[in-house]
């Protein structure tokens, strides 16, 4: 994301890479168009630039959109049904309500303003089609880009049809008018990144003309015919073209189809490739997203490959096959959709797809098992980044096992595998799809389907769906007890235990999570051990045994630091908190549900930093603080309806308590109105209050732009602060309405703000000190 991960940040779009030449006029249409409409198509065929198209209009647009600017992927996505789990991720929203995930983003979107872009619809066309109009209906401030093949028909859609570059008319124009045009603007920047010496020359005007006309404009047929110039000449390329065109179309070039041409340029490049090239290009074509030299090397090696697979990468990369990218520290690559799609025909045609299809099922069900294994650990964090990197390989993976029958066992056992990441990425409804589906394709009464069934029972607690946990957890404890499995009876027992503690049934909890406690204890599951003493810890603070709880969420936190982990320390610190504050001790109740937020900051966990700034809440309250009491529950509720979680129903009855304590003391009028203050705040703002931090809101330099601005831009920046629109401005100050646009482009600059509600709030700020 960019700006703060936990504030209101401006978007996830991607950092541009090459340079975006030309489309001014289409740039311009798509942004006029987008005042008019709020759901913009951009159609075309591969190749054509619908997606750089609309990444940059949506850039340009991200100051007009207070919350931010979305990209979602959909091209890795194969099932229809994980289309609003795409959405959610890239907005942030961690789910964790049981609630259908459409609803859920409903709700996080109603209040926004803010752009999606979808990108690629065009296999999922219904289903894009369908969750479009659900949040637009849902969401007056949201509006949508999307790219795909064929326009999505939904009433309000405006499709427009993206064109190729521009291109000369005449290839014997003047060399100036020629070599000013967007599709030859492309080949001359694309052949001097290729080949650092060359230069285009006035006399190369015609060549060049002659050549991007061969390639009907096509952006991606420009730029794989750009790197042949390493060994070719202009004129050997355009000799070169005209051969692969005139063979494609018959010998007659003039009736040939744009995608036909495409299609040529990308075969004509693989037979440029060495015969290893191609290999390792169909290989790669198995990757739904990004990937790493290591994974690569694992799932694409082996026979057919002659070189170093690192020195094939990096011939495909000079020949702009592979795309490189830099995260971090690391350098992933990746294909571009259209050249993957051709690596999978190419694949499919060897009669090799399906065992390297089951090689790179392999290679991320090793990395699920060892996250499985690692995960208590001090690598926790690391494992977390890097799954959320993976996370759409991961899902094709979980594709293949469902699409062969004998692979559901291998599919059930990596969805296991991943419960604490699919609980500790908030992705809960996507843990429960995989789980469902591949239990239903697993009937056999063996241990894999009793852990299945144990997982299952966790991800519905977790998601608040205490019916569909107590039938998953029953079958999974009678499964396991048949079975005779030590370690599956010890989970089958903490969950059941669980779902009896979240069905307030608290005496009938206790003796089954002592059993659960004891059962992991033997089996020396450290995992297991921690979130049984977690449970249970809560269970008996319910029952007033709180001394024992204490002794017991203690014990917990000392060895959650002796194995170096922070994810289940951070709940431990949430129940710790609630005990002490049970027991009067708020100084510490506050130290603990403090030093949960910040463990849990590092995972982004909005609805975890919901829970322990509810319970800060009812601190502030026993503190003699209501008006913050009221804040901080505020704060909760909207982390929790931006996230679709809620307080965790056992402890509903204790919140309604101190609610109606904070009524009592504040009023209604009162208490109603610190809580709205609270349900205002970001997720940063929250956390910073709730942990007594100033806010990190104020960017940086602003509390100086006063000094900057110019005479003019203070007045602009007041009249903003009246309300006024730019129209009403420039009628006040007679001056035109694009010169007050210009104004206040310059205001948002200087301030280091995305949107006129932030000048306003900042200029009366201002006067007021």
């Amino acid at each position: 994301m960019v700006a703060s991960a936990m504030g209101r940040p401006s978007g996830n779009l991607p950092a541009e890479v090459t340079s975006f030449v030309g489309r001014r006029n289409e740039v311009s249409e798509a942004r006029r168009l987008l005042t008019q409409t709020r759901l913009l198509t951009l159609a075309g065929p591969g190749g054509v630039g619908k997606t750089r198209l609309g990444l940059t209009v949506a850039g340009q647009l991200r100051r007009a959109f207070p919350d931010g600017v979305w990209l979602v992927d959909l091209a890795p996505l194969a099932d229809p049904e994980l289309l609003p789990v795409a959405v959610a991720d890239a907005l942030g929203v961690r789910d964790e309500s049981g609630r259908p995930l459409p609803d859920v983003l409903r709700a996080h979107i109603a209040d926004k303003s803010l752009l999606v872009v979808l990108d690629n619809c065009e296999h999922l066309l219904e289903a894009c089609a369908e969750l479009a109009v659900t949040l637009l209906r849902a969401a007056p401030g949201v509006r949508m880009v999307a790219t795909s093949r064929e326009p999505l028909r939904v009433d309000g859609e405006h499709v427009f049809t993206v064109p190729p570059l521009a291109m000369p008319e005449d290839p014997d124009a003047p060399s100036r008018e020629v070599m000013a045009t967007e599709a030859v603007t492309l080949l001359a920047e694309r052949a001097e990144a290729a080949v650092p010496s060359f230069t285009m020359r006035p006399e190369d005007a015609p060549t060049a003309a002659r050549i991007v006309r061969a390639l009907d404009g096509l952006p991606l047929a420009i730029e794989l015919a750009a790197v042949q110039l390493r060994a070719l000449s202009l004129e050997q390329l355009l000799e070169r073209i005209d051969d692969a065109l005139g063979l494609l179309a018959g010998g007659m070039r003039s009736g040939l189809p744009r995608q036909r041409t495409l299609r040529a340029m990308i075969d004509w490049s693989f037979d440029l490739c060495s015969p290893e090239e191609r290999t390792l290009w169909e290989r790669l074509s198995v990757f739904a997203a990004s990937f790493d030299l290591d994974t690569m090397e694992r799932v694409c090696g082996g026979e057919g490959l002659a070189g170093e697979a690192v020195d094939l990468i990096v011939g495909l990369v000079d020949k702009s096959i592979v795309q490189r990218e830099q995260h971090g520290d690391a350098v992933r690559y990746r294909l571009l959709e259209t050249i993957r799609q051709y690596g999978r025909e190419r694949l499919a045609a060897s009669g090799t797809e399906t065992e390297l299809r089951r090689r790179h099922r392999d290679w991320y069900q090793g990395l699920a098992a060892r996250l499985d294994a690692e995960w208590y650990g001090p690598h926790q964090l690391d494992w977390f980044r890097r799954m959320r990197t993976e996370h759409a390989d991961v899902r094709a993976a979980l594709d293949f096992c469902l699409a062969h029958p004998d692979e559901a066992a291998t599919g059930l056992t990596i969805a296991c595998e991943l419960r604490v990441y699919w609980h500790a990425s908030g992705s809960l409804a996507e843990g429960r799809h995989w789980v469902r589906l591949l239990l239903d394709r697993h009937p056999e009464p063996d241990a894999v389907r009793a852990r299945g069934l144990r997982t299952a029972g966790l991800l519905a607690l977790y998601h608040n769906d205490l019916g569909g946990a107590l039938v998953a957890t029953r079958e999974a404890r009678e499964l396991a007890l048949r079975l005779d499995n030590p370690v599956l009876i010890a989970w089958s027992t903490l969950a059941a235990g669980f779902a009896t503690l979240l069905g307030q049934d608290i005496r009938t909890a206790v003796p089954l999570l002592e059993d659960a406690v004891a059962r992991m204890r033997a089996t020396r599951d450290n995992g297991g051990i921690l979130l049984s003493l977690m449970v249970l810890a809560n269970a008996l603070l319910l029952l007033g045994d709180e001394d024992r709880a204490v002794l017991l969420g203690r014990e917990a936190v000392t060895f959650s630091k002796s194995i170096g982990e922070s994810w289940m320390r951070a709940w431990l610190m949430w129940v710790l908190g609630i005990v002490a504050w049970r027991q009067g001790d708020l100084r510490r109740a506050a130290e603990y549900e403090r030093d949960g937020i910040r463990l849990k900051r590092a995972f982004q966990d909005g609805a975890g930093i919901g829970q322990c700034s509810a319970v800060l809440g009812w601190i502030a309250a026993a503190e003699g603080r209501p008006e913050r009491g009221a804040r901080l529950l505020g704060a909760a509720d909207a982390v929790w309806r931006r996230t679709g979680s809620s307080l965790y129903r056992h402890l509903v009855d204790l919140n309604e308590k101190v609610v109606a304590e904070l009524r009592s003391t504040l009023g209604d009028d009162g208490f109603d109105a610190a809580f709205a203050e609270g349900t205002r705040l970001t997720l940063d703002e929250a956390v910073c209050y709730a942990l007594e931090e100033r806010t990190r809101s104020r960017p940086r330099g602003a509390e100086r732009a006063q000094d900057t601005l110019t005479r003019r831009e203070t007045q602009i920046a007041e009249l903003i602060a009246e309300g006024l629109t730019n129209k009403e401005i420039a009628a006040r100050l007679v001056i035109s309405q694009r010169t007050v646009e210009t104004h206040v482009e310059h205001i948002l600059t200087k301030l280091g703000f995305s949107s006129r509600t932030q000048v306003a709030s900042w200029f009366t700020g201002e006067r007021s000190a």
